[in-house]
This record gives C-alpha cells, sequence and structure tokens, in this order.
C-alpha cells in the first residue's frame, strides 16, 4: 500500500493572506516596495530566502527579510490561512483505507505542527516534517530523502502531493511517485515540465491516483 507524503501550503491549505502579508510587512521594513498580495503568490511553496533574494535583488538582506517576516508570521500570518475544501473528506478517506500519511513541507516544522493542530489536522498523519529555522533541510529534495530515510519507507512505494515543481523534483529525485494538484499555485505547465506522474484538478481527485 502506498505511504502518502502531502505537502502543506498550496496542497492541504491555502496560506496566501498569511504568506504574502508577511512578505510585504518584511519589505516594508526594509524600505523596499512591495508588490500586491496576487503578485507574491509565487513565493507560496518555494524556499522563503530564495525569494526574497530575488525579491531583494540579491542575498545581502535576505536573512533579515526572513527574520521580519517571522516576526509577523509566527503570530498573525501562521492562522491567516484556511483548509481546502474537500482536503478533509479526502483525509478521512486515505485514512480509512488504512494509509500511512505524513506531511512533508519546506516551512519550518515549529511553524508546520502549528497549522496542523490549528485545523485539527493531526490525527490524519504520523508525523509533520518540515525544515529547520537554520533553514537546513529547506529544499523539498533534501527533506523527503530526510524523512524516507526516518520513516524506514520504500521510496517505490511512496507518493509525494503538491502543487509547485519543489515537490514533483524532489519526489522524483528521491524514486517516489509525483502527484501534483492543480487547485494549489503551480501551474499545469510547472507541473508537467517538473516531471508530475499524474495531476490532480481537486482534492477529492487524489483518491482516484491513491488507490483509497
Amino acid at each position: 500500500m502506498t505511504t502518502i507524503f502531502f505537502d502543506l501550503d498550496g496542497t492541504l491549505t491555502n496560506p496566501k493572506p498569511g504568506i504574502t502579508r508577511s512578505i510585504q510587512y518584511a519589505l516594508d521594513r526594509l524600505g523596499h516596495a512591495a508588490p500586491t498580495e496576487d503578485e507574491l503568490t509565487w513565493c507560496i511553496g518555494p524556499p522563503l530566502r530564495a525569494s526574497f533574494a530575488t525579491l531583494l535583488g540579491g542575498d545581502a538582506h535576505a536573512d533579515e527579510a526572513i527574520r521580519l517576516y517571522r516576526e509577523r508570521f509566527a503570530d498573525i500570518g501562521l492562522y491567516e490561512n484556511e483548509v481546502y475544501a474537500g482536503v478533509i473528506d479526502t483525509l478521512t478517506a486515505l485514512a480509512g483505507s488504512g494509509r500511512r500519511m505524513f506531511v512533508a513541507t519546506a516551512k519550518p516544522h515549529v511553524y508546520a505542527e502549528r497549522i496542523v493542530a490549528h485545523f485539527g489536522l493531526h490525527g490524519y498523519f504520523e508525523r509533520v516534517f518540515g525544515s529547520e529555522l537554520s533553514g537546513e533541510r529547506g529544499e523539498k529534495t533534501d527533506l523527503l530523502r530526510h524523512a524516507l530515510r526516518e520513516t524506514g519507507i520504500d521510496p517505490a512505494q511512496a507518493m509525494m502531493i503538491g502543487d509547485r515543481r519543489h515537490d514533483i523534483v524532489g519526489a522524483r529525485t528521491n524514486g517516489m511517485t509525483a502527484l501534483g494538484v492543480l487547485y494549489g499555485y503551480g501551474s499545469h505547465d510547472e507541473l508537467v515540465a517538473a516531471g508530475a506522474h499524474h495531476l490532480c484538478a481537486t482534492p477529492q481527485a487524489v483518491l482516484e491516483h491513491a488507490g483509497a
């Protein structure tokens, strides 16, 4: 039976307000012009430091931007978030089939744990894997390698479900099945180019490929 790893942002929950507003806050504090929330959706999913480096035109102030981002995100932005419609039903069906499930997110696990708990999702997952605040395991390839090693799961019997190319590349690099979801923040072309084995337009469609 396939073990499933779920991305968090853009896959289980829609974090747009919290992430984009916290990025705006950091940029404002640095005296840098802040794009609109809609113009910042490309930042949802990839490692945050790389996104700030792009926004700021280099690495020089990226670490300070992350510090300022967390200043707002830790107490406010974390909860400007909502579970996608249909996700609970999908998780319930998968859990009912005896499926082992985990969260694997580039978000620091200290935040990911709080989000999963806040929305009452802990009961569906054996463990939440995330990056460290230092940035360690911020790349999905490294994170999934760590998660597979920690759980002892055969990657050939594992599936990664996510909405961005990083999820797909991370899965493929580690020998996992890669399932891309189209209701998040990655485009059809992005996911196909990254090598997704399957695409799903809705959370419910995940069941067709996960075998529940």
